[in-house]
């Protein structure tokens, strides 16, 4: 087994994840005795053959002897071929404790579901700033049986009751009233389906390890602890989240949290299943936190909640499938535009990471970011013509206006979104599951329920009067308006690449906006530059938030930094990039199947491949 975790800048597992390995895996407890090493392949896939022992050299000169015969030996025995073993389980994730669970199940016998389903539980309970229950999220999988690419949308939903003069201060909103940007939770309906189709284990047995983790602790990430820094007064104010503050002192890295109160709530619906959630105590806990902050959520839209089987979008580009998010994802236009525009020629003449490479990928996110707002939506209230939207023609267009050597002034607007985390899962059997999932902002709406989950504040995607308005769009019209039962548009983009007919490359990312342009970048880095997925996910990358200028990881060579300016960019390196990118490769190698994942470092995550 490998493991990479924080690539770029290697390091051992925490020490409370390390005791935990050996249990079902002899090669893990390997690891922990300091047997392998994170990051010692750099491929992340297979270790080098054993060498034998160098030679003692010799202290002195040994005398002379007299000849005699020869002595009679064995003939030598030739060497066996080496059969290259092949890998069974891939996981990438945000959350080493997760990446640890998920594999645990892969290691029980569960499929790529299972693992998916218990590693972005526990991305919920160790990151909960990011994701959990009380949000939603997309999945893209790939069934090996049936040869099939299926997408799920279990994306938080509006209530009926919602109405737009709610919205009209949401920047400015006071915590009781909080409320009116929780959406109906679609996590554990999206994961019960998923189960319902691909799961091989009980749900109970998918649910446990997270609410382990919750019960008897789990290690506090640099994320997590960044996150409560930043969120200190909140945290201390509120009882319900009092576990990540013992003593009224903010958890530290590697201190140990406990959140008991989830831990009971997700045994509860390991036992009871889906409707544990969605009706009885757990959805009466919900309404009323909900609604003593404002919220218009009922509990009737909490038990008619229903998962979306949606159609993929679909591209054929240089021999590849690629498959991905439709809406009321705006990831899936992006990475459709991004590839229609460029060939693999046009891109790969240019050098990965040059300004020109860079300055050319920015000015394709600017046009996809207006196409967003523009025409992406809910769509039951407004359908795109996606198709139409990223077709070759358009985009050629496109591609004209955009000069290698200029900058062009793009419309600049504000259009906020953040948090969100994302899971990759490869089974034995060529299942693979690319999931990500959101509570929105950090912490959501900050409204905690007494089942120890935060709710999100997911309806704060829609899009304000303010910018339909600078689109020309009227007050309530935009594709992205507010509408009771609609679901807000959102940057997630879990996809799925497929070469001959079989899966080659599965990812998505978390961080807002961010999510698109980096998934984005680390897409083409394997398909055009052929990176390692570890090094494509912590390579530098650029953002284009559309208030203007361009975001570059701090770090990023002075040369390109010059260039990119020199092209007429507006480069601000000095702000840290906390989104964060999850990818595995499939591919085969000496006759065997291997496998390579890579974690991004930005939020400390680890990959796993066995």
């Amino acid at each position: 087994m490998a493991i990479l975790a924080d690539v770029k800048a290697p390091r051992a597992l925490d020490a409370s994840v390390r005791a935990r390995l050996h249990r079902g895996a002899p090669a893990l407890a390997a690891l922990a005795a300091g047997l392998l090493l994170v990051g010692a392949f750099p491929s992340g896939c297979v270790a080098p053959p054993p060498q034998p022992p160098a030679q003692p050299l010799a202290e002195t000169v040994a005398p002379p002897v007299e000849a005699g015969p020869p002595p009679v030996t064995a003939p030598p025995i030739p060497p066996a071929p080496r059969t290259p073993r092949p890998h069974r389980f891939a996981v990438a994730a945000e959350s080493a404790t997760a990446a640890r669970i998920a594999m645990d199940i892969l290691e029980r016998g569960g499929g790529a579901a299972d693992a998916a389903i218990a590693g972005i539980l526990a991305c919920g309970v160790t990151h909960p700033v990011s994701s959990g229950i009380g949000g939603g999220g997309f999945a893209v999988v790939w069934d090996a049986k049936t040869r099939s690419v299926s997408v799920l949308d279990f994306r938080e939903t509006a209530p009926i009751g919602l109405r737009l003069r709610d919205y009209a201060t949401r920047d400015r909103l006071p915590d009781k009233k909080r409320g009116v940007m929780v959406g109906v939770p679609g996590e554990i309906a999206g994961l019960a389906e998923i189960h319902h189709r691909w799961g091989k284990l009980a749900f109970a047995d998918d649910l446990r390890p997270a609410a382990d983790a919750a019960e008897h602790g789990f290690p506090v990430s640099a994320h997590l602890a960044r996150a409560l820094r930043w969120n200190e007064a909140w945290i201390l104010r509120t009882p319900r989240h009092a576990f990540l503050a013992p003593g009224r002192a903010l958890l530290a890295v590697k201190e140990t949290a406990k959140n008991p109160a989830l831990a009971a709530t997700l045994r509860r619906i390991g036992a009871e299943g889906k409707a544990a959630f969605y009706e009885g105590a757990i959805a009466e806990d919900v309404v009323a936190t909900a609604t003593s902050a404002g919220s218009r959520l009922t509990a009737g839209e909490l038990r008619d909640y229903k998962v979306i089987d949606r159609a993929p979008l679909h591209t054929a580009w240089e021999g590849y499938d690629v498959f991905t998010m439709p809406p009321p994802s705006a990831g899936g236009l992006t990475v459709l535009e991004t590839l229609h525009m460029h060939s693999k020629a046009d891109l790969a003449k240019l050098g990965y990471g040059s300004g020109a490479y860079l300055h050319l990928l920015a000015e394709t996110f600017r046009g996809a970011v207006a196409d967003r707002v523009k025409w992406i939506g809910d769509p039951a209230f407004h359908r795109a013509d996606v198709a139409a939207l990223s077709s070759a023609p358009r985009m050629a267009a496109r591609r004209a206006r955009i000069s290698l050597e200029a900058t062009r002034t793009a419309e600049r607007f504000v259009l906020d979104e953040a948090g969100t985390s994302h899971l990759v899962a490869v089974d034995d059997e060529g299942n693979v599951v690319a999931l990500t999932s959101t509570v929105n902002n950090m912490f959501g709406s900050k409204l905690v329920t007494a089942g120890g989950f935060v709710l999100n504040d997911t309806l704060d995607d829609f899009t304000t009067t303010a910018l339909e308005r600078r689109f020309g769009l009227g007050p309530g019209r935009g594709p992205n308006a507010p509408h009771g039962g609609a679901r807000p548009a959102s940057s997630m983009t879990p996809t799925l690449v497929l070469r001959d007919g079989a899966p080659v490359f599965a990812l998505g990312g978390s961080g807002g906006l961010r999510i698109v342009t980096g998934t984005t970048q680390v897409l083409l880095a394997r398909l055009v530059f052929d990176r390692a997925p570890a090094d494509a996910v912590a390579d530098p990358r650029i953002d284009t938030p559309p208030t203007g200028g361009l975001s570059l990881d701090p770090g990023a060579p002075a040369a390109v930094v010059a260039d990119l300016v020199r092209r007429g960019e507006v480069v601000d390196g000095t702000k840290p990039n906390f989104s964060a990118v999850q990818a595995v490769a499939i591919g085969a190698r000496d006759g065997a199947r291997y496998l390579e994942a890579g974690a991004d470092p930005r939020k400390g995550g680890a990959a796993i491949v066995e």
